[in-house]
């Protein structure tokens, strides 16, 4: 049995993701002289738990305490907009797009944390805080280029782009290969409208 790196995350409609292809053309047109990483539109998620390596014979076992969980939750809503950065957007490091945070999203989170814990996969020490990764400056990015690229960001608007709703959520494997990421689904559960709504 061989190793995968898998993570578990939240696709967008078509939709959504068009209207962050507007953000990430408009933001290229500008930042375009940086060294800056730019995440492949079709990679756009919303991750709930980066599992990092993952044996194979444990898919299986990660699967079902998947449905499991997400079983327990019903189908929601969060919308899409505004610009931000890690770690703050003075000294840059990650351009995303945030997301609305309504309970039933931070209680799916926070379950979906927990089983994965229980089956030896360390809980994340920094507070969740859901976002769509739109690039990543590179690391040989002088400081003088941080602080100018952070300067552009805050200048720059970005509304609100659209809502999804929330009825699966997906268990994917990454390949990294020279040319960047390639995610493939692994597995795909299903929330369920009979669930009791989510308590904060």
């Amino acid at each position: 049995m061989g190793v995968v790196r898998a993570f578990i995350a939240i696709d967008l409609p078509n939709d959504v993701l068009e209207n962050i292809e507007g953000v990430s053309r408009r933001l290229k047109t500008q930042l375009r002289q940086y060294p800056i990483k730019w995440v492949p539109t079709e990679n756009i998620h919303l991750t709930l738990k980066f599992l990092g390596d993952v044996s194979e014979s444990n898919l299986p076992l990660i699967e079902d305490m998947l449905a499991g969980e997400v079983s327990d939750h019903k189908p929601f809503e969060f919308g899409v907009g505004r610009l931000g950065a890690f770690p703050d957007m003075k000294r840059p490091r990650v351009i995303w797009v945030g997301v609305e945070a309504p309970e039933e999203l931070l209680a799916l989170q926070r379950g979906v944390e927990s089983v994965m814990q229980r089956l030896g996969y360390p809980r994340e020490q920094r507070p969740f805080q859901p976002h769509l990764t739109l690039a990543r400056i590179a690391r040989r990015a002088t400081t003088n280029e941080v602080y100018a690229i952070g300067r552009i960001l805050r200048e720059i608007s970005v509304s609100f782009l659209g809502s999804a709703r929330v009825t699966e959520v997906h268990l994917y494997k990454s390949d990294l290969r020279p040319t960047g990421a390639v995610y493939t689904r692994l597995f795909t559960t299903t929330l369920n409208a009979s669930a009791p709504p989510a308590v904060a």
